[in-house]
């Protein structure tokens, strides 16, 4: 399973976790070409740190994926969501 989809199954399983929500504006970020703070990804458990990194690989190389138009609508809908 690629990157993107594992993300955004992660995501939906948890979607106010601290994982989620660090994810969440990673992938916001890089739609947006915005400002990521990476010493966030130092919060991730080690496998979702080594997500993290393959999401951005994937995106670089993905630019008209259509599984991130998913992903960055459910981000959306995670960054909304009350502390």
């Amino acid at each position: 399973m690629n990157a993107i989809k594992t993300a955004r199954k992660s995501i939906e399983a948890q979607p106010g976790s601290g994982t989620s929500r660090t994810l969440a504006r990673l992938v916001l970020a890089l739609e947006s070409e915005g400002s990521f703070d990476v010493a966030d990804l130092d919060t991730l458990p080690p496998d979702s740190f080594a997500l993290a990194l393959k999401i951005v690989r994937e995106w670089r190389r993905n630019s008209r994926y259509a599984g991130k138009a998913k992903l960055f609508d459910l981000s959306l809908q995670v960054s909304m969501l009350p502390n």
